[in-house]
């Protein structure tokens, strides 16, 4: 039976990846909230900033603590999971929100750019989900989301690659949940429409930008950082027990035309 405590996170451990600012801070923030102790990872550029937020999780009564990662290097992702399972004995989810956007029209893109994007956005998506998810293997239990974009599912000019890449992180939990929900680890994306964040500023800046898109969008508004945190604490929670290989879109309709 659902229950108030379906929802809660009490007593869990959770790694955030990219939780130092923007979606990921909001997340980290959040679930500590629901009761969970949280591993704040970030760049390392990033590490007083991730330090900040694991202090205010602290504060609210639950563990935290934040480490550096280099989602593009492997050694990198598997210390953080080891450090992890160190100082908490288990890892009960992981939220990956690291990624980057390069915005230019298709024929202009370089192979630099095309690599930066695809090493960050799902390269590390994989990785990190198969870090996590050999320790949550052994542990029999394990929940994963990877941050994916509306843009997984629609394209939308000067976003090619990063669409790209947020498709092939959309595909990637049906492909790992396939494998692993026998094994009691569930592995979902969730797309968010546009959400207002440090790094998407100039976009909301943008009247053309406001012009051409908020019309799109059936519930009449943009995203917001809580819309994305509702969604993910609930497919960590109890009561998304049946949950896998999914891509929930947080998109107020905009992929529905």
């Amino acid at each position: 039976m659902i229950s108030d405590t379906s929802y809660r996170l009490d007593g869990q451990t959770g790694l955030v990846i990219g939780g130092a600012g923007g979606i990921g801070q909001v997340l980290a923030l959040g679930l500590a909230a629901a009761g969970a102790n949280v591993v704040v990872a970030d760049l390392a550029s990033k590490l007083q900033d991730a330090e900040a937020v694991a202090d205010s999780i602290r504060a609210g009564g639950t563990r935290a603590l934040a480490l550096g990662i280099d989602v593009t290097n492997v050694a990198s992702i598997q210390e953080v999971v080891t450090r992890s399972v160190s100082e908490f004995k288990a890892l009960d989810w992981m939220v990956n929100c690291a990624g980057i956007n390069i915005r230019k029209p298709v024929l202009d893109y370089t192979e630099r750019e095309w690599d930066l994007m695809v090493d960050i956005n799902l390269k590390g998506a994989f990785f990190c989900t198969q870090a996590v998810a050999r320790q949550m293997v052994s542990q029999k239990h394990g929940r994963i989301v990877n941050i994916a974009s509306q843009l997984a599912a629609v394209a939308m000019r000067d976003r090619s690659i990063y669409a790209i890449t947020k498709a092939g992180v959309a595909h990637m939990a049906k492909a790992f949940a396939v494998e692993l929900a026998p094994m009691g680890v569930a592995v979902n994306a969730v797309g968010p429409t546009f959400v207002s964040t440090p790094l998407t500023t100039d976009m909301f800046t943008d009247a053309t930008f406001i012009q051409e898109n908020l019309p799109h969008i059936p519930a009449g508004r943009f995203g917001t950082t809580d819309d994305v945190l509702g969604t993910v604490r609930f497919l960590l929670s109890p009561a998304a027990d049946l949950i896998t290989g999914q891509l929930i879109l947080v998109d107020g309709g905009y992929t529905s035309w």
